[in-house]
């Protein structure tokens, strides 16, 4: 059986690595030593695989080393595909990836890409990467595949195993390979999409569909504000329909859902279209921290709070609940513009690394608030220890007159004094 390299060991190439290594020998390749270390030792910090579940995978071992990885057939590259302060894809860990697969590249290999790109950009961007620095020709003496990720990170029910595949060949045979190569362990099964370039566009359409529905149900609860109509109540009440579909308002962050449309949006602009819808959503689910700060300002102007010395306590910092992903949390936006408005803002967050914080966004976490301290307190990120909490116990960390802020709507009608 083929070797298998997986570059990148994030909340995508460890879940992937660790699954191959039940059947195949599996190189897992990231140029982060500290990272490295830690999966020797057992430990992933993303919590997606567990102790247990490393120890099952007998084929799987770690390196930073790029000779540790030239005597594999196959590269599977998982590395992040970001997008910059312009809003355009930042290719550079891709580009990255590509160039050190292309070291070590040999006659027969197989270079599949997982991360999410736009339609063209394995064939059109990376496949000239590695016959630039391998000296070798595409098709003729190796050969590249797309096969979409579609980690739902802190979800224990949809895994890699269960989740349908898509896959897809620079070749019919190698299509073919491809696709049985994920067969074996994808128990859910596998598509064989008909190009790279479908494959790509499939993925990057699927946070896209999503990305807009969203945006809908947060633009209509922006309306439903102004109408006095609890938003929650209308979609419990719309949500009687077999066929309507149950999207909740809310921060939309993340490395997927506030990322890829982006990607298919500057494709669409390269080639002289400009998407109207799909920007438009991206508006209003990015301008979505600034209207949630501005409505706890205005409940606690109401309750007569006085804005400019009032402490605000927001508990979760991760882009979504249980999980401690902090890649583009949306979050900070709502911190910054509470800042703005002359808050001091507290963050709590039971999942999240404080020193990621630190580093990425400069922001200190607390591990345990004062009760009592608290003007308003939002409750933006449910992780399950925060969803447990009585609308009592939140309280605890108000004054007498603070203002509850449940964001997505996790506690019963009525016992906060606000959410979307």
């Amino acid at each position: 059986m083929k070797k298998i390299a997986v570059i990148g060991l994030g909340y995508v190439g460890l879940p992937l690595a660790a699954a191959f290594g039940e059947r195949r020998q599996v190189i897992g390749f990231d140029i982060n030593a500290r990272r490295i270390a830690q999966l020797k030792d057992g430990l992933d910090f993303t919590r997606e695989v567990s102790r247990e579940e490393l120890l099952a995978s007998p084929g799987l071992s770690f390196t930073n080393s790029v000779e540790e990885i030239q005597d594999c057939q196959i590269y599977i590259v998982t590395v992040p595909t970001p997008i910059n302060d312009s809003k355009t894809p930042e290719l550079t860990p891709l580009l990255a990836a590509s160039d050190t697969v292309g070291r070590v590249l040999k006659r027969g290999d197989i270079v599949i890409y997982e991360s999410t790109v736009f339609p063209g950009a394995t064939e059109e961007v990376c496949v000239p990467v590695l016959e630039r620095v391998s000296g070798l020709v595409f098709n003729k003496d190796f050969f590249a595949g797309y096969s979409p990720e579609r980690i739902n990170p802190g979800d224990k029910e949809h895994r890699i195993k269960t989740i349908k595949k898509v896959t897809s060949g620079s070749t019919p045979e190698i299509a073919e390979e491809i696709d049985q190569l994920y067969a074996e362990t994808i128990t859910a099964g596998t598509h064989r999409a008909s190009s790279i370039k479908v494959a790509e566009a499939a993925k990057v359409i699927e946070n896209t569909q999503r990305d807009l529905n969203i945006a809908l149900i947060n633009e209509l609860s922006m309306i439903f504000a102004r109408l006095k109509i609890d938003t929650h109540e209308v979609l419990a009440a719309a949500g009687t329909k077999w066929n309507f579909l149950p999207f909740k308002p809310g921060l939309v962050g993340g490395h997927c859902i506030g990322v890829d449309p982006y990607y298919l949006t500057y494709k669409a602009q390269s080639i002289g279209y400009h998407p109207e819808i799909i920007l438009a959503g991206r508006r209003v689910n990015d301008n979505m921290g600034p209207y949630v700060a501005a409505e706890l300002v205005k409940a606690m102007i109401k309750t007569n709070h006085t804005v400019a010395t009032s402490r605000v306590l927001i508990m979760g910092f991760a882009f979504k609940e249980n999980c401690p992903d902090l890649r583009n949390t949306h979050v900070i936006d709502v911190v910054r513009e509470l800042e703005e408005f002359g808050c001091s803002v507290d963050i709590t967050d039971c999942w999240a690394d404080s020193g990621e914080a630190e580093h990425e966004y400069g922001v200190t976490l607390l591990d345990n608030p004062n009760q009592g301290d608290y003007d308003a307190l939002l409750l933006a990120v449910p992780h399950r220890e925060y969803a447990q909490k009585s609308s009592k116990e939140l309280r605890f960390y108000l004054k007498d007159d603070g203002v509850l802020f449940d964001l997505k709507g996790v506690l019963p009608l009525g016992e906060a004094d606000l959410r979307l």
